[in-house]
């Protein structure tokens, strides 16, 4: 998305919030209908990620090859994911258990913590990642962009015109999205409408310690860990925010992470960062380092878990974070997608009754602060591997935040 949209796009956005809110006061019952704008902006948007997914990350991965200095670069990427990973499953668990998330109105039988311990068995191990990629259309157009990015990285004449090809069709998939991108303030409108019309303030109240702690866990790890990889970068986090205001506000208000990718792509790179890392990290990044959804699932099972009356011990929690590392393999930044991650782990883990995610539903369009974690986390992370690179315009990047 260019910038001079961007700008002009902040506005209409905020009038559309404004709007949505009067409705859903004033009208709750026709407010509620108005969620299909939302609803239908979200799919558009899915349903050009394969799309997107697969141009960006074929075509990064074929300019990684052919750039010998770049050789390393992936295993920087595997062991950068993975320890933000962990860090933010860490810290979800961590804060759970120290906020005691438990509403004293609801309860529920508790399971047997020994009828999930089978599952850390090799065999059953191995079974869950298979299981998490073959339903996992994004895990599989990523496997395809990757294959096909290492057989175009070869140089060869027919590789040449396919690369053409592809960057062609990058710039095609961008249009399509900067055109549904022009109804983000129909789809903010919509969502805003819908959560004030059916759900207003009261009805969120039980649920709203669990809102606060994760809002509360997101701003822990942009301000500790975030904060601490950009100052190693040499910028500040604020000015970096300050630059991304136009995306986070897209996100924020449409729901859709992927609606900020071409921002951040065009940004990124005129902040001197190497292109095809920017595409390379961006991409995989919005499945592998999805920050906000770890921090939400691991957060929410335990609130899960205190609200069943499970005791977890530390083999269980060492349990849940394994299989946590693998079910967000699956995780995706579209909408919905963090809420889906849990049921599936709820399932392997066996550990609390499927039942209580229902409570989570209703505050489920609440969790703006997950899609706002992932994509802050995921620009951070092309600024941390591009420097790591020695990819980045360090003169550009000074201009464009400088430090004082």
């Amino acid at each position: 998305m260019p910038t001079r949209y961007a700008k002009n796009a902040t506005l209409p956005i905020l009038i559309a919030i404004a709007l949505g809110m009067t409705l859903g006061l004033v009208s709750p019952s026709l407010a509620i209908e108005m969620k299909v704008l939302s609803d239908g902006f979200i799919k558009c948007v899915g349903l050009l990620m394969p799309f997107l997914l697969f141009v960006l990350v074929s075509t990064g991965v074929a300019g990684i090859k052919r750039a010998p200095q770049h050789r390393h670069v992936v295993r920087r990427i595997i062991v950068y994911f993975q320890l933000m990973s962990c860090a933010a499953l860490m810290l979800g668990m961590a804060t759970g258990w120290v906020f005691n998330l438990e509403p004293s109105a609801v309860s529920t039988p508790p399971l047997p913590p020994e009828s999930f311990l089978h599952e850390l068995s090799l065999l059953s191990a191995s079974s869950t990642l298979y299981r998490v990629f073959t339903q996992s259309l994004v895990l599989q157009v990523m496997f395809a962009a990757v294959l096909c990015g290492l057989l175009l990285g070869r140089g060869s004449s027919l590789g040449n015109r396919c690369l053409g090809w592809l960057e062609a069709g990058v710039q095609g998939v961008f249009f399509v999205l900067r055109i549904i991108l022009k109804f983000a303030p129909l789809a903010a409108f919509g969502a805003m409408a819908f959560v004030v019309g059916k759900y207003g303030v009261s009805s969120v109240l039980p649920l709203l310690k669990f809102v606060l702690v994760i809002y509360l866990v997101s701003a822990l790890f942009v301000v500790v860990v975030l904060a601490f990889i950009t100052r190693l970068v040499g910028i500040k986090l604020t000015r970096l925010i300050s630059y991304l205001k136009e995306e986070l506000l897209l996100v924020t208000f449409t729901g859709s992470s992927v609606a900020a990718l071409p921002g951040c792509v065009d940004k990124l790179e005129a902040l001197g960062c190497d292109r095809q890392l920017v595409r390379l990290v961006l991409t995989t990044g919005y499945t592998f380092n999805l920050a906000g959804t770890n921090l939400y699932l691991t957060t929410a099972i335990m609130f899960l878990a205190h609200m069943a009356g499970v005791e977890i011990a530390l083999p269980e929690l060492l349990a849940v974070l394994v299989i946590c590392l693998v079910t967000s393999l699956g995780s995706t930044s579209v909408a919905g997608s963090a809420l889906f991650t849990l049921i599936a782990t709820l399932n392997i883990l066996q550990l609390v009754p499927l039942e209580g995610v229902g409570l989570l539903l209703g505050v489920e369009r609440l969790m703006k602060c997950r899609s706002l974690t992932n994509v802050l986390g995921n620009c951070v992370a092309c600024l941390a591997i591009c420097g790591w690179q020695k990819s980045i315009d360090r003169e550009v990047l000074k201009q464009a935040l400088p430090t004082q």
